[in-house]
């Protein structure tokens, strides 16, 4: 995830609310300075129309393993203010808020829940021919509340013709022969599976025989087997540093009160999303928010702009390579959503705010009610971007993008949502884009189970994925 993942009150309070930003020109200035006047052009916006449109529903639930330890069978006991354990299936419910000012919308969940939540997806891969990888989000939304969600990825099947989505099977991540040198939360049993407590997983991949994962935690990579299972796990290292975050398990608080503790990269901005190159040789693993810059004392810039690092690593070699990119935000405080290669040298990558709700039902008069969105979503696109080994250590080129907040639907694809012509993705955390077609490429959301509600004010947002007609775009340089 994610920005500010799962949108309870106590994590969300003091959310940072990104306003929406018109196209930047290159001035005259940026033209003088490539870097600046890249990191400044969001590039030229594109039509989207709506080729189909899939729904899996919110209350989506699978079974623990049968060797899994009890703790598991019943997720989300751990996740009220205080961490207090709450046993009782449903007793808890579900609220979402964006901000101490929002009205506080229940969200018709309630917590904890018999099984595991399928829940928000936070990763994709096409496998072709309607069928897909994708990787469950970490638990509800920190390490803290997590330690009873299952780390786990689906094989899904979309027909998008006939408006139908299938769950065909669930693979669990576990680390029986002990690769997580830090302990786990199942340390003590067989199987060691994975929790969400351990790492948070938000970017998934397929090379050979085994699955990479980017992970926020770390922020780390993970190898597994095609089953799940840990066959390797690697620091992150940016222009050749390791990079932690504040969750990283070597990190610990201070004794003392005026102690300190060092980490570059902020909480809940590791890994969101990660690329692979076309002939599978390479990783591209995003981060989702900026470096911390130590000769600045902020966040990492080029120019105006904040950027998000991208770095390489090589699979045959198992290792970082050294090279790396800089993705520039469109607007201080945004966050990426995924990101996907679709040929040697372009990707498209999501770039969101962080608000949700349509603005077919945004309060009237300015007034917050829990039965309307006082602050709708603005800012949610996906861009083509433009990178190369050659310009490493540079910004990449935004060549375009598409509004997801105005798909066109002259044809009545849509499942649910939208009005007078138009279907809008309102959703908080938008977290899945893949091409699967030289015209067309798939976006799903997050739905941040129970917490998160953008399509209708008190009802948690289900798992959608649309198909996009996006041909301008793809065909763009």
């Amino acid at each position: 995830m994610r920005t500010l993942k799962s949108l309870t009150i106590a994590l969300l309070a003091g959310a940072a609310i990104a306003l929406p930003a018109l196209i930047v020109s290159a001035s005259a200035q940026d033209k003088a300075n490539p870097a600046t006047s890249a990191a400044a052009s969001e590039g030229a916006a594109f039509p989207a129309v709506l080729a189909g449109h899939v729904v899996l529903p919110a209350a989506s639930f699978v079974p623990a393993p049968q060797d899994a330890p009890e703790a598991l069978k019943v997720s989300g006991k751990f996740t009220t203010a205080d961490r207090t354990r709450i046993d009782g299936v449903g007793s808890v419910k579900g609220v979402s808020v964006l901000s101490e000012k929002s009205a506080p919308r229940e969200t018709g969940l309630s917590l904890p829940f018999e099984g595991q939540p399928v829940q928000g997806f936070s990763g994709i891969v096409d496998e072709g021919e309607g069928r897909f990888l994708v990787l469950t989000d970490n638990g509800f939304g920190s390490k803290a509340n997590s330690p009873d969600t299952m780390l786990m990825a689906h094989h899904l099947k979309m027909d998008f013709k006939a408006g139908q989505i299938e769950r065909v099977s669930t693979l669990f991540l576990h680390d029986p022969d002990k690769k997580v040198r830090f302990p786990i939360v199942m340390e003590a049993s067989p199987t060691r599976y994975l929790t969400g407590s351990d790492f948070d997983l938000e970017s998934i991949q397929v090379a050979g025989d085994s699955l990479w994962f980017g992970e926020e935690f770390g922020p780390f990579l993970i190898e597994t087997d095609l089953n799940g299972k840990v066959k390797q796990v690697f620091e992150t290292k940016v222009d050749g540093k390791v990079v932690r975050s504040p969750d990283h398990p070597a990190l610990t608080t201070p004794s003392a009160p005026d102690g300190k503790v060092a980490f570059s990269a902020a909480r809940s901005k590791g890994f969101e999303g990660m690329a692979i190159s076309p002939d599978k040789t390479k990783l591209y693993a995003l981060l989702e928010g900026p470096l911390f810059d130590a000769a600045t004392g902020g966040k990492e810039k080029v120019g105006e702009a904040e950027v998000l690092r991208i770095v390489e690593f090589d699979i045959a070699k198992r290792e970082w390579t050294g090279r790396s990119w800089k993705y520039p935000l469109a607007v201080a405080g945004n966050a990426i959503g995924d990101f996907n290669m679709i040929d040697d040298t372009h990707a498209l990558i999501i770039e969101r705010d962080n608000l949700e709700g349509t603005r077919f039902k945004a309060c009237t008069d300015g007034k917050a009610a829990p039965t309307c969105f006082d602050k709708p979503a603005q800012f949610k696109r996906v861009y083509k971007v433009a990178f190369s080994p050659e310009t490493a250590g540079q910004p990449v080129r935004k060549v375009g993008y598409i509004d997801l907040l105005a798909i066109k639907d002259p044809n009545g694809k849509a499942k649910q949502g939208g009005t007078e012509g138009v279907l809008d993705m309102p959703f908080f955390t938008i977290e899945n884009v893949v091409m699967v077609s030289p015209t067309q490429i798939v976006v799903g959301n997050d739905n941040n189970l129970p917490y998160s509600a953008g399509r209708i004010p008190q009802k948690n947002d289900d798992n959608e994925f649309v198909l996009l007609d996006v041909p301008e775009l793809l065909k763009a340089q």
